[in-house]
């Protein structure tokens, strides 16, 4: 069971940050479209490869994700690390949603120094997820000691709730 998990985890993955690395250089092909269709047939490969492509695989890749942490209780400080690179990824995931509304309107264009930022963004992210999920350093902790225990916030909060959760 956690082999497969992990399979559909890391194929979702990969197509994610496949499309994340590779959708800013259709972005940079709006300045060199000259006719509405163009531009028309340009911005529909676009919004297919983000909604039903790259969105699917970025929601299987966090679901597949969070299923993996309940099956293998996975609590420690380089995974606390890769939440947040994958945090970031999600961010990035929704900065190019909002791209892609403004990038096709009459006169706009995607500069080229932004290509090569997002790229270079989108494949460091991608990079330090694999490395933290491969090598699993030891890190050392930055935060208190009980954010890193299981069930410590519910130990904490239980005094303030004024009702009984089971």
């Amino acid at each position: 069971m956690i082999a497969l998990v992990k399979f559909l985890h890391f194929l979702a993955i990969s197509i994610w940050v496949a499309g994340l690395v590779s959708l800013p250089s259709l972005y940079v092909q709006r300045a060199h479209v000259q006719t509405a269709e163009d531009r028309f047939r340009l911005q529909k490969i676009v919004r297919f490869s983000y909604v039903k492509v790259l969105s699917p695989a970025a929601f299987i890749a966090v679901a597949s994700g969070t299923t993996l942490i309940f099956l293998q209780s996975t609590y420690l400080s380089w995974f606390s690390a890769k939440l947040v690179l994958v945090a970031l990824l999600v961010l990035l995931h929704v900065l190019t949603g909002l791209v892609i509304i403004r990038l096709f309107n009459e006169g706009e264009v995607y500069p080229a120094w932004r290509f090569v930022v997002v790229t270079a963004v989108s494949s460091i992210l991608a990079i330090g997820i694999v490395y933290l999920a491969l090598a699993k350093p030891e890190i050392p902790a930055l935060l208190p000691g009980w954010l890193h225990e299981p069930g410590a916030l519910k130990r904490i909060l239980d005094p303030l709730i004024p009702w009984e959760i089971p």
